[in-house]
């Protein structure tokens, strides 16, 4: 086994890539599935910016998981806790923040995400099945899937929500990790810049 050279770390490291000079902060949003922590944490890396998963700051802030918080205070409460959550993180630059799938759905959430400046919302996009079957793949206890039916409903109902939130869309069906990365950075690179 050879010895690896010591690395920087990825704040004194340069970038591999860099987004368009105008944003400090993109928002990977997305149904279930859709990868947003996995390529969050890479496009994060790549970058050379902080990477902060809103569920995570939940329940650092909380003391609580995602899952407890539904069953002791309910959906309305965590919607509460969760658009505090934005607007702490939407003040920081240079992250990549990854939202949970419901969080669009709230108004306060789209209207922090729109209003701040410097900012680009990216939907993670995928098929239904697609995403359903690599949820089925991973070892996490997902509730929502429990009735395929009613989630494939949310699904249909978060989709125009997410499409007109998005500065960009990327389809990840068919790509990997690197390639949903490679296809944002490019994808931003072209899109214009929103006006506020």
């Amino acid at each position: 086994m050879n010895a690896q050279p010591a690395t920087e770390s990825a704040a004194t490291q340069p970038p591999l890539a860099a987004p368009p000079p105008h944003l400090r902060r993109l928002v990977l949003t997305g149904f279930m599935g859709a990868g947003k922590t996995t390529v969050g944490r890479l496009l994060a890396q790549r970058i050379a910016w902080d990477f902060l998963d809103l569920d995570a700051l939940i329940e650092s802030r909380t003391g609580l998981t995602v899952p407890s918080i539904f069953a002791t205070h309910g959906e309305a409460r965590f919607r509460q806790l969760e658009s505090s959550a934005l607007a702490s993180a939407l003040g920081r630059g240079n992250i990549v923040l990854a939202l949970g799938g419901g969080a669009p759905e709230t108004l306060t959430n789209r209207l922090l995400l729109e209003q701040t400046p410097a900012t680009a919302t990216v939907f993670l996009d995928a098929p239904f099945p697609v995403l359903f079957d690599r949820c089925m793949l991973q070892d996490q206890a997902r509730p929502v899937l429990a009735d395929p039916v009613a989630a494939e409903a949310r699904f249909l109902a978060r989709q125009p929500i997410y499409r007109r939130l998005a500065r960009l869309t990327v389809d990840t069906s068919a790509l990997s990790t690197e390639e949903t990365v490679a296809a944002l950075l490019s994808g931003l690179d072209q899109a214009p810049a929103r006006r506020r």
